[in-house]
């Protein structure tokens, strides 16, 4: 170093020097009040804004599908559709072969033709058996006044007969004319036994007319031919009938989308056989998993903002909270977790929460089922 070289004093230091550090300093300030400016939004968005709605990207859209099953067995004639065919509520899926179908429905017309003329004829029988009943009823009449008849004369002739016995005692009448006398008596007391057996008869007659008429009024009591129980039953099977004839026909239930065809020209099926199966596009709803903890605040009706992969954040769907599971997604599992066993680790859980979509939007941006979503729900509405 020279030894004209000098330390310069404190207060000799050029200004250039010092504006570094007073420039830090400045900017450490600004630093510190836009950290202070964003905990003091972020801490204002927190409290307005996001502690006030949960949200997740486990939900994806769902549907209540429809499965059609045969209602009876047949073997498949036609099938009309293929997967992801559009139908309408009311279209002809599937068509099953109906030719025992027609016999059957039939043979049910006939037996129902034939019970209706079987009931026709017990009430003409109430006729005819009424009828009867009133002629065994004059026999009666008229055979109790024959055995009354008969009855007199008998008496009749015994008195003849004890009168002309005593006589012939005194030689007042002949031998003859009492022998005479007993055989009237024997013609009458033969002739009572005969009208006594008739009117047996005849009541007899009656009863038997009685009992008939009210074997048949039993099958006719309280009904005509169309109330007849015996009618009623043939026309039940005449309509079952008919109605397995229209289940040879199996039509969509709802509109929707055909998926998950399952039936093959010329196949038998069974009743309750799965064929295919509907999904209403136009109804769908999303099934949003929520961890447990965010589900404090959540109530049925609060409003939904979701948006769709498919479609990215440019399209927007807006639902409410339809309802809340009855259980975690781990309960209702096939397999169940064993949380009894010793080595255990707590998961937590998600519980299932059902939202429903706007109609309208769902038509201007249709869903499919499956497709994944995001789901924000507003908790300030309780």
């Amino acid at each position: 170093m020279s030894e004209h070289t000098q330390a310069l004093p404190a207060q000799d230091i050029p200004a250039d020097a010092a504006k570094p550090a007073a420039r830090r300093k400045t900017l450490f300030a600004l630093l510190g009040g836009v950290v202070a400016v964003g905990a003091l939004a972020y801490g204002s968005y927190w409290y307005l804004v996001a502690s006030h709605h949960v949200s997740t990207d486990n939900a994806y859209v769902a549907a209540e599908m429809a499965q059609l099953t045969p209602e009876v067995g047949g073997t498949v004639r036609q099938v009309s559709v293929v997967d992801t065919q559009a139908v309408k509520r009311g279209d002809v899926l599937v068509l099953l072969d109906d030719t025992d179908a027609r016999l059957a429905l039939a043979q049910a017309e006939a037996e129902l033709a034939r019970a209706q003329r079987r009931v026709q004829g017990y009430l003409a029988s109430d006729e005819g058996l009424g009828a009867q009943v009133q002629a065994r009823a004059a026999e009666q009449v008229r055979s109790q006044a024959q055995l009354v008849s008969a009855q007199a004369e008998l008496e009749r002739a015994r008195l003849d007969y004890n009168r002309r016995q005593a006589l012939a005692k005194n030689g007042s009448v002949s031998g003859e004319e009492v022998s005479n006398a007993r055989s009237a008596l024997n013609v009458a007391e033969a002739a009572y036994q005969a009208a006594e057996a008739a009117a047996k008869q005849s009541a007899a007659n009656l009863r038997a007319a009685e009992g008939s008429l009210k074997a048949n009024q039993t099958l006719t009591r309280d009904s005509s031919v169309d109330t007849n129980p015996e009618v009623t039953l043939a026309r039940a099977k005449r309509d079952q009938a008919r109605v397995d004839l229209a289940r040879t026909v199996i039509r969509a239930p709802v509109d929707g989308v055909v998926a998950k065809r399952q039936v093959q020209l010329g196949q038998r099926v069974q009743a309750g056989s799965a064929l295919l199966s509907v999904v209403p596009l136009q109804a769908v709803h999303v099934d949003a998993n929520f961890k447990e903890g965010q589900l404090r605040t959540v109530r049925i009706g609060q409003p939904v903002t979701l948006k769709a992969d498919l479609y990215g954040s440019e399209v927007e769907y807006h639902g409410k909270v339809a309802g809340l599971a009855g259980g975690s997604g781990a309960a209702f599992a096939t397999i169940p977790a064993q949380n009894a066993t010793g080595n255990w680790i707590k998961v937590v859980q998600r519980v299932p929460v059902r939202i429903a979509l706007d109609p309208a939007e769902l038509r201007q941006h249709p869903l499919q089922v499956g497709l994944s979503m995001t789901a924000t729900i507003d908790t300030r509405s309780e």
